[in-house]
């Protein structure tokens, strides 16, 4: 699969089924030839004023992505910090 096709999937996580948006970029490792994880987008402030109402995009770990469908990808991003909404 190549990226331009994963980039128009959605990212979802399996925890609570919140879509965490499409895929921004890889994070590669170039020595090894591996994937290190994917990159979503953060989410978007609404009181943004003085910025452009973003807030710095995710890595998820590549170990987390759980399975890569024809139009979604599942990711376990249970106890990752930036995705806990249990606070």
């Amino acid at each position: 699969m190549r990226i331009s096709e994963l980039r128009l999937l959605d990212v979802v996580n399996v925890k609570d089924g919140r879509r965490l948006g499409p895929i921004k970029d890889l994070d590669l490792d170039l020595e090894r030839g591996v994937v290190k994880g994917i990159i979503v987008p953060g989410p978007t402030r609404s009181w943004g004023l003085f910025g452009n109402g973003k807030a710095d995009d995710y890595i998820i770990p590549w170990d987390r992505v759980k399975k890569i469908g024809v139009d979604v990808i599942l990711v376990d991003a249970k106890d990752l910090p930036e995705f806990n909404t249990d606070l």
